[in-house]
């Protein structure tokens, strides 16, 4: 008599591959801008927090290992791909604005993924902790991303459209977080 198996198909790959497509656009849609109050605003705000769930996800269904090969492949695919496009562009790789991008992405992946796998093994997971895990990865993302890539910390319509930016990022990651909640652990 055969026994019926049930069989475990590890997609995590697509999700990986998502994330890598997701993190290229973010990256592409930075020169296209919009205005809000006479400030230029990019479209890549859009598409930021998408990465920060993605991740979160990966690990929320298959584990904290795979998201960690996430955020690497797609910080190495990142680099790859700035590097290609910056040389047939313009023949002039900027290695500094690489590696504050760089940074400022891994960086905060990693402070995110930590802070969401803590709350998943140690909390109820609330709505507003798993808000917040959001909200202040995108916080340290662009901290970083202003004092290494930009290289400053400028005024008058900079903290305007920083804080525009977050404003539009937080109503993104009230969706994104009501996403969350509602899938379930493991595979």
């Amino acid at each position: 008599m055969k026994k019926n198996q049930d069989i475990v198909y590890n997609d995590c790959w697509i999700f990986i591959l998502l994330l890598t497509t997701l993190v290229i656009l973010t990256e592409s849609m930075k020169v296209y801008t919009f205005n809000i109050f006479e400030i230029d605003l990019t479209y890549a705000l859009f598409l930021l927090p998408f990465s920060y769930f993605i991740v979160n996800y990966i690990a929320k269904k298959y584990d904290y290992k795979k998201a960690i090969a996430a955020i690497a492949i797609s910080g190495v695919i990142f680099v790859s791909f700035t590097c290609i496009i910056s040389y047939l562009v313009s023949n002039n790789l900027m290695l500094d604005s690489i590696a504050g991008e760089l940074c400022a992405y891994v960086v905060s992946q990693f402070i995110n993924l930590t802070i969401y796998m803590f709350l998943l093994n140690n909390t109820p997971s609330l709505f507003v902790l798993v808000l917040f895990n959001y909200l202040f990865a995108l916080v340290v993302y662009y901290m970083i991303y202003t004092l290494l890539y930009l290289n400053m910390v400028v005024g008058d319509t900079y903290w305007i459209g920083y804080f525009i930016t977050l404003i539009i990022q937080f109503i993104l990651c009230i969706i994104i977080t009501i996403i969350d909640k509602k899938i379930k652990r493991g595979q």
